[in-house]
């Protein structure tokens, strides 16, 4: 199993999922999938790195919480995030993003996001590794 992260059409918006071995591991690739809509991963340096906590009632839930603070992150401070570490413990979710400021001569943001829906919500086992898809409102 790799961990690895892809885009799904949906209408005007966009769908993220991510793979892993644990939700963990998911959530940290979804959220590659999500800063992939918006510019080259490659281009962004990971020089500055970010907590994030957020908790909710259940797995799926916290999945949709964690793009969310994760966007919210970028629009404050005006960052990109390319590195995640992400711990799930029960209800709760703790993390570091490393990324920098956005620099839209190099970084040509495509889109910007403006939250993750509840659109095509799954954090679920499958086929011997973990899946946490939405759909991001672009």
């Amino acid at each position: 199993m790799t961990a690895r992260w892809e885009h799904f059409p949906h209408g005007s918006d966009i769908g993220v999922r991510g793979f892993g071995s644990t939700p963990a591991q998911a959530f940290a690739q979804a959220a590659l999938a999500m800063t992939a809509t918006v510019t080259d991963l490659t281009a962004i340096e990971p020089h500055e790195a970010v907590v994030i906590e957020c908790e909710a009632p259940e797995l799926e839930l916290l999945f949709a919480e964690w793009l969310n603070c994760l966007i919210y992150e970028m629009a404050a401070r005006k960052m990109l995030f390319s590195r995640f570490e992400v711990r799930v413990e029960g209800e709760r979710l703790h993390a570091r993003a490393w990324g920098e400021r956005i620099d839209p001569a190099r970084h040509h943001p495509a889109v910007e996001i403006k939250g993750a829906t509840y659109t095509a919500l799954r954090v679920m086992p499958r086929e011997g590794e973990w899946l946490a898809q939405t759909v991001v409102d672009v």
